[in-house]
């Protein structure tokens, strides 16, 4: 996975850029899935959210009330996958 170098550590990305490390942990594109914030109760889609990064890891937040939604951290090991700001994840079924 390639990071883009930011202006600084305050620069922010879309959701896009968690593509890579949760395609270890998900057989489909997670960015088109909706999570609901525990905070403010908005739905987004994954690669709307805010993301920032990259060490120690990507941090995703609400793009209504900016809530830590979503937390990746790769290590050697593991792959570390926080979902502490999020009350549902829904993903589009495959068709048939």
């Amino acid at each position: 996975m390639t990071i883009p170098d930011g202006p600084g550590p305050t620069a922010a990305y879309d959701g896009n850029l968690m593509a890579g490390p949760l395609s270890e942990l998900f057989a489909l594109d997670v960015t088109v899935a909706v999570v609901h914030c525990r905070g403010c109760g908005a739905d987004a889609e994954v690669a709307t959210l805010r993301v920032y990064g990259p060490e120690p890891g990507l941090v995703g937040r609400c793009p209504g009330c900016d809530d830590v939604l979503v937390r990746v951290v790769r290590t050697p090991d593991a792959v570390w996958l926080d979902l502490g700001g999020v009350t549902s994840l829904r993903v589009p079924a495959p068709k048939r």
